[in-house]
């Protein structure tokens, strides 16, 4: 029996667009969709209630966090991420990897999964492994062939990372679909390191997998996703894809950093090669307009922060899409929803006015209530775009 498996039910005339189902020990994924971030096993500021009525179907949460707090092994104590939080779901778990990225080549500098056009430091990777390094404390990232060493950003304690202790990790976890422990680089990284990551993540892939398949129990509960990098270059991108294809992971995820111009080619030049027939993943994108390019070049699933993380700072998803500020002086007054066309909770309940007035007083239900209508515009989106490629 296998731990998931993928049906396609329509392709678009018009592109590489397809609706499928992805099936999982927890239950189906009808995709395209939109993969709510869960870091610590949590929706920021979204209850698995709250979270269930805005109609997304599954989340992605962080290996890195959970390893540092409260450690994999409570989770797997408490029957999983499942009963943990409390959400009956289908659950991704990620590697680790870009929050290595993250302590390493971008420590200090605000990078996301897409890049700022100003960011050019001169320090673009992570440090190549170097022993008088290895044993600090603090925010940092060391990278080697073996793995990764990295202390937390909590206490400053020391952590490794291989690709066999990551699957581990996430075997505790007990995600319906994980992935491969790899290596993210910045988008500014040159040509040459950027092949040096992408094989040294090819070896770990093959790493990944193999720790996995030598776990029966896992192997026939949890799936496997291996993530394909390369950063802007063509060949890197085309070569990592047809490496991992020979590889039997069960989907792709497809990794690292971009510039916004580069996303879409990037994103084409892998789904020409990929498999048809397994779910593809791009992780951390998750601006209306770059899922609209994914879908159409035949992405499956989308991940972002973006929804919560806007919310947070009062900005929502009006009318089309539009972006803008609830706090802004002129909502104050504005008795209608955030928009009136959206069919979330947020809308059906309460007024501009209100969520604005939430926000000016500082009362937490404002992040929540924002949250909740960005989360469904999102979703809603994707499942429009599904219904047309069904049609």
């Amino acid at each position: 029996m296998t731990a998931i498996s993928f049906d396609i039910l329509a392709r678009s005339k018009t592109s590489r667009a397809r609706a499928g189902v992805i099936h999982t020990m927890h239950g189906d994924i009808e995709t395209p969709a939109f993969v709510a971030v869960g870091t610590k096993a949590t929706v920021k500021g979204v209850s698995v209630p709250q979270l269930r009525e805005t109609g997304v179907q599954t989340l992605i949460a962080n290996t890195y966090h959970l390893h540092i707090q409260p450690g994999s092994y409570r989770v797997a104590r408490a029957g999983g991420l499942h009963s943990f939080m409390g959400w009956d779901g289908p659950i991704l778990t990620d590697s680790g990897g870009f929050q290595v990225f993250s302590l390493g080549a971008a420590y200090g500098k605000s990078v996301s999964k897409v890049t700022r056009d100003d960011l050019n430091e001169a320090t673009t990777t992570a440090s190549v492994y170097d022993p008088d390094v290895a044993s600090q404390h603090g925010k940092l990232a060391v990278i080697d062939e073996e793995g990764v060493s990295f202390t937390s950003h909590i206490d400053g304690s020391l952590h490794r990372f291989t690709p066999e202790r990551s699957v581990e990790i996430q075997h505790e976890l007990g995600a319906d679909i994980f992935f491969a422990f790899d290596e993210c680089t910045a988008a500014e990284a040159d040509h040459s390191y950027q092949r040096e990551a992408m094989e040294r993540t090819h070896r770990w892939a093959e790493r990944s997998l193999k720790a996995h398949r030598q776990n029966i129990e896992a192997q026939t509960t949890q799936g496997i996703f291996g993530i394909v990098q390369g950063g802007r270059y063509e060949d890197l991108r085309r070569k990592s894809a047809r490496t991992l294809s020979g590889m039997e992971f069960d989907g792709y995820g497809i990794g690292g950093s971009y510039e916004k111009r580069d996303l879409d080619t990037a994103v084409g030049w892998v789904t020409e090669i990929l498999p048809e027939d397994k779910p593809r993943h791009l992780l951390g994108i998750g601006e209306p307009e770059d899922i609209l390019q994914g879908i159409e070049r035949g992405i499956d699933l989308f991940d972002c922060v973006q929804p919560t993380r806007l919310a947070r700072t009062g900005t929502v998803y009006g009318p089309g899409g539009r972006k803008f500020m609830i706090t802004a002086a002129t909502h104050g007054g504005e008795n209608e929803p955030i928009d009136k066309n959206c069919s979330c909770s947020t809308c059906h309940t309460y007024t501009r006015s209100y969520v604005h007035h939430l926000f000016k007083s500082h009362e937490m239900l404002g992040a929540t209530l924002a949250s909740i209508h960005n989360l469904h515009f999102l979703v809603s989106l994707v499942e429009k775009e599904r219904t047309k490629i069904l049609a």
